[in-house]
C-alpha cells in the first residue's frame, strides 16, 4: 500500500509539473545515484519493519484479548495445568509469554508441602525475565526505524551537497552563469532532499506509533505479572491455613 502511494505520488508529480524520473536518473552523476539507491534501500527496509511490526502487534492484541479472560477463569478454578496449556496455545500473545513463565516456575514447586516465600520470589524472577525477553522481541526493528528517521535527511543532504557541487562544475565547464549551467545540479540537489524527507517522515511517525504500542504492552505485562503474584500469595495463604 505504501509503495502504491509513492508510485501514485511520482506519477502525479510527473503529470502536473513535468517531472520525469527516468530523464532525471539519466542526468544524475554517480554520487547522486548512489545517494538515491541508498535512500530507496532504507525506505524498503523501513517498510518491511513497519509491515512486520504491524502484523506482530495486531496478533499480540487479538490473542491477548482472547487469552486474558480464559486464563483468569482457569486460575479462578485453581487449574494451573489448564492455564499453562492456554498460555502455550496463544504463542503470539505478549501476556501469554509472560504468564506461562510464572506459572511453570510456580508449578515446579507444587510438590512441596507448603508454598514458601522463596517459591513466590523465584516465580516473580521468572516473570521479570520473560517480560524482559518479550519486551526485546516487541522492540525488534524499532531502533532501525529510529536510525532511518534520524539519518535519512542527512543522507539526502549529502545528495544535496553533491548536486550543488555538480552545479558549480557545470558553471566552470560551460564558462557561463546562466540557469542552464546549474539546472541539472540544482535538480539533483532538490530530488535528493525530497527523497530524504520522503524516507524519514514515515519512519519517524511509525517509530513513535510502535513505541507507544510497546509502552502499552509493557503496562499490560506489568499488571498481569502483579496480578499473578497476588494470586500466588493468596494461594500460599490458603495452603498455610490448611
Amino acid at each position: 500500500m505504501i509503495t502504491q502511494f509513492s508510485m501514485w505520488g511520482f506519477l502525479l508529480l510527473q503529470q502536473e509539473v513535468g517531472f520525469d524520473m527516468v530523464s532525471m536518473w539519466n542526468q544524475m552523476g554517480f554520487g547522486a545515484r548512489a545517494v538515491v539507491i541508498i535512500m530507496f534501500l532504507m525506505s524498503a527496509w523501513s517498510i518491511g519493519v513497519m509491515i512486520d511490526r504491524f502484523i506482530a502487534f495486531s496478533a499480540a492484541k487479538k490473542q491477548s484479548r482472547q487469552f486474558a479472560p480464559a486464563v483468569a477463569g482457569a486460575l479462578r478454578e485453581g487449574k494451573l495445568d489448564e492455564a499453562i496449556k492456554l498460555a502455550e496455545r496463544y504463542k503470539k500473545s505478549h501476556l501469554a509469554k509472560v504468564v506461562v513463565a510464572g506459572l511453570q516456575e510456580f508449578q515446579a514447586h507444587q510438590g512441596a508441602s507448603e508454598i514458601s516465600g522463596e517459591t513466590i520470589e523465584s516465580s516473580q524472577r521468572a516473570l521479570e525475565r520473560a517480560q524482559a525477553i518479550t519486551h526485546a522481541e516487541l522492540k525488534r526493528g524499532l531502533s532501525g526505524l529510529a536510525t532511518i528517521g534520524s539519518t535519512a535527511p542527512f543522507v539526502g543532504l549529502f545528495g544535496t551537497v553533491v548536486g550543488i557541487i555538480n552545479a558549480f562544475q557545470g558553471i566552470s565547464q560551460e564558462k557561463s552563469t546562466g540557469l542552464g549551467a546549474v539546472a541539472g545540479g540544482i535538480s539533483e540537489a532538490l530530488v535528493a532532499t525530497a527523497i530524504g524527507l520522503f524516507v524519514a517522515l514515515p519512519a519517524v511517525w511509525m517509530f513513535n506509533f510502535f513505541n507507544s504500542q510497546v509502552e502499552s504492552f509493557d503496562v499490560e505485562m506489568d499488571n498481569s505479572s502483579s496480578e499473578l503474584i497476588d494470586y500466588f500469595l493468596k494461594r500460599s495463604g490458603r495452603a498455610a491455613a490448611k
